[in-house]
């Protein structure tokens, strides 16, 4: 039995319909209605079912556990919190491994922001239970791209702070194909992976391929520090805000341009590029999307 958290988020949806035949998964969310119609789809794969569980709530993370063998760990609460109860309900339940999806940015020492702080802290606690681990440290997702849809259909325009930095954003099906094999095969307890895309890209050159895959002409502008930190203030918390700006600024440094081959390594076959995610998605870009 394998449990999987974070089922409705960017790695998560993509997961479900990979696992081999034979295994059996269990979803974990607060809604579970929220992610049976994507069991639903991933049955043909598996056994798959939706529970309802909570960080917060111990008897429904103890459920949730029940018999479970290896989990995988997605968390957003950067107060760690919510890594804590899950490590302390994993080692009482029995959980043989627990993958932990965290960031990249860890390896940075340059990185000292509060997102990357408690990613650190959260390493720490998983390393220090007594559970087999296995780290998975994906680059910022090609997804990320979704975030200028609206201004794209609007305007025509991407905006962002630093358009000309590089970053080796990967693929979030590549994450998930990784984590299931991760979450399936032997010889992963004790590693850490760092997964990237195959080449480093900017903003303004996600920008042309966007537009070149549309057949318009898109502008790339660039915001200024203070347009940034209002944009992301509408979004999140301040110190998130102020962490991701940090973020960003390291990116402008060239700390996000590295490449691996990792996603190779564990999968066989080369990680996928920008301009093949952006092909895939490309409704949502679209006039109407």
């Amino acid at each position: 039995m394998i449990l999987v958290t974070g089922g409705t988020g960017t790695v998560g949806r993509e997961l479900l319909g990979r696992f081999p035949v034979g295994w059996r998964v269990r979803v974990m969310a607060r809604d579970p209605a929220r992610v049976a119609g994507l069991a639903r789809a991933a049955r043909a794969a598996g056994a798959v079912e939706a529970v309802a569980g909570d960080y917060r709530d111990a008897r429904s993370l103890a459920a949730a556990l029940e018999g479970v063998r290896t989990a995988l760990l997605v968390t957003t609460d950067v107060s760690g919190g919510d890594d804590e109860r899950f490590v302390r309900a994993a080692v009482r339940a029995g959980v043989r491994r627990v993958v932990k999806l965290s960031a990249a940015a860890v390896l940075d020492e340059q990185a000292n922001d509060l997102i990357t702080r408690w990613q650190r802290g959260a390493e720490e606690l998983l390393r220090g239970s007594g559970l087999e681990w296995t780290l998975l440290r994906p680059r910022a997702f090609a997804s990320n791209a979704l975030a200028w849809a609206p201004s794209i259909r609007s305007e025509r325009t991407v905006r962002a702070l630093y358009r000309t930095s590089l970053s080796a954003c990967v693929d979030p099906r590549d994450v998930a194909e990784v984590a299931v094999r991760v979450l399936t095969e032997e010889g992963h307890a004790g590693c850490a992976y760092t997964l990237t895309g195959p080449q480093a890209v900017t903003a303004a050159g996600q920008t042309e391929q966007l537009g070149r895959l549309l057949g318009v002409r898109l502008r790339c502008e660039e915001f200024s520090l203070d347009q940034a930190r209002a944009a992301l203030a509408r979004r999140y918390p301040a110190l998130v805000a102020e962490a991701l700006l940090a973020s960003a600024q390291r990116q402008r440094a060239g700390a996000k341009a590295g490449v691996t081959d990792t996603v190779a390594a564990l999968t066989g076959r080369p990680a996928g590029t920008f301009s093949a995610w952006a092909r895939d998605h490309l409704a949502a870009f679209a006039p109407g999307g």
